[in-house]
């Protein structure tokens, strides 16, 4: 999420992507969401190439199946009590799909009255599998599955990382205790590289390495060195052994290269409008446009923009 957190605290070609050395049918160019109000915030893939995107406006799931060019609804709204759905996260190896749900403030700059929660369903099937609260006040933004099943899950209004243990019944505080900046500068994305957890803060255009002890408990945070600047960064996926794709408020996608406590930046896509995340099929990446702007547009304030189809524009990752 970024521009309303914020106010709480084309590629042209056709593309064949390969996903574990298998060639996946030809991708479309862009990836089209139907409806108004739609307002995505997450998307991510599958090792099959089918892509998932959360709806902050409508409250549900939409699946995208490998090759198809249409979102198609998967999770219905109210399944499960689910809410407004920030961020999505896609896990094969248990077959899960999950699911970040809030219920956001009427009033912007105040904590959500209800708790956020991580939510858990089958991802093949949309069946609700479980879900787990956050603390008070707490936002559940962005999520990531560790290589021992640990699932970790930013909570933005408390600036810091939850963790529900391999076989947990409860979420616990992992990391925060004011490592990733003050109260408002927005935790946001996260992912694990290399057996570390990395989360990037909106406000500050920072990135942090969390290392992971061995007992599971949080080591040292480490505020990592950026080759080139990476502007208000919002949706984050872990990409290879090393890298992250990110997004940069200016409107463009980075890969960052992690190496130790450095990362080098490389930007593969620039043109982009309101871009809140990315994930990757294959060889090729899919950024996703919010259109948050028009979502905080409140009367007697600045005009609001103009309401445009919903989308995630393909771009080549090589």
């Amino acid at each position: 999420m970024s521009s309303y957190i914020t106010r709480l605290a084309g590629f042209a070609m056709v593309v064949t992507a390969t996903v574990g050395g298998v060639a996946l049918a030809a991708g479309p160019a862009e990836i089209k969401i139907p409806g108004t109000r739609v307002f995505p915030e997450s998307l991510d893939s599958d090792s099959d190439g089918n892509l998932y995107i959360g709806s902050v406006g409508q409250s549900q799931v939409y699946r995208v199946p490998r090759g198809k060019d249409t979102a198609e609804v998967f999770i219905k709204v109210g399944t499960a009590g689910i809410r407004e759905v920030f961020g999505v996260f896609a896990h094969g190896k248990t077959d899960t799909l999950w699911v970040c749900s809030n219920q956001l403030p009427a009033q912007l700059g105040t904590p959500p009255a209800v708790p956020g929660q991580l939510m858990s369903f089958n991802l093949k099937t949309g069946a609700p599998k479980a879900k787990y609260d956050f603390p008070v006040g707490g936002m559940c933004n962005d999520i990531a599955v560790g290589g021992n099943g640990a699932v970790y899950a930013t909570d933005t209004q408390n600036m810091q990382v939850m963790r529900l243990p391999p076989k947990g019944t409860a979420l616990e505080v992992w990391a925060g205790k004011g490592a990733f900046g003050p109260a408002g500068s927005v935790l946001d994305g996260i992912s694990v590289v290399d057996g570390r957890v990395i989360v990037n803060v909106l406000a500050t255009s920072k990135l942090f390495a969390v290392d992971i002890n061995k007992d599971g408990s949080a080591g040292t945070v480490t505020e990592l060195k950026l080759s080139a600047p990476v502007t208000r960064p919002d949706g984050m996926r872990a990409h290879g052994k090393s890298d992250v794709l990110v997004t940069d408020g200016g409107g463009k996608i980075h890969r960052v290269t992690i190496k130790g406590d450095t990362g080098a930046v490389t930007t593969l896509k620039e043109g982009l409008d309101g871009v809140v995340s990315v994930a990757a099929v294959g060889d090729m990446g899919y950024a996703l446009e919010g259109q948050l702007g028009l979502l905080m547009a409140r009367p007697g304030g600045p005009p609001a923009p103009a309401e445009k189809p919903y989308r995630a524009v393909g771009f080549p990752l090589k």
